[in-house]
């Protein structure tokens, strides 16, 4: 896969998400605790747009009569059946070794000031001008 620039980090704020297209890919970007995150945007249960689901929390493994609630912001739940799955590593809170989502590396990238000049390879070959692109 390619590079591509999705947009700057303010048009994103922490705890939000934005859908792109990206060679003929449709993926979710999610800002979450400071961190950026992209899943496909797609359900492997049937499909559905995933990433237009609900981001909430989960309850946490705990002793019998607690209940203790974490990873908010870190769940995206589906808006066709509720499989839910985990934003950081795109795995499935019901089955996390057997059905995930495919995640995709973000990261943020400052712009250079001095931009960098696209130049080509020349040969001469017969005296011939040759440029190779």
């Amino acid at each position: 896969m390619g590079r591509h620039v999705v947009c700057n980090v303010k048009e994103l704020p922490d705890g939000s998400s934005k859908i792109v297209s990206l060679e003929n890919r449709s993926i979710g970007v999610f800002h979450v605790k400071s961190r950026f995150y992209a899943l496909k945007n797609s359900c492997p249960h049937q499909g559905a747009p995933l990433c237009v689901g609900t981001v909430t929390g989960m309850t946490l493994p705990s002793l019998p009569g607690e209940y203790l609630y974490g990873k908010e912001g870190e769940i995206v739940r589906c808006p066709w059946h509720g499989w839910e799955f985990d934003i950081l590593t795109g795995k499935s809170i019901y089955d996390p070794r057997k059905c995930l989502v495919k995640t995709y590396d973000v990261a943020v990238e400052t712009e250079e000031e001095v931009k960098a000049v696209e130049t080509y390879t020349v040969k001469v070959e017969e005296e011939k001008v040759v440029v190779y692109i």
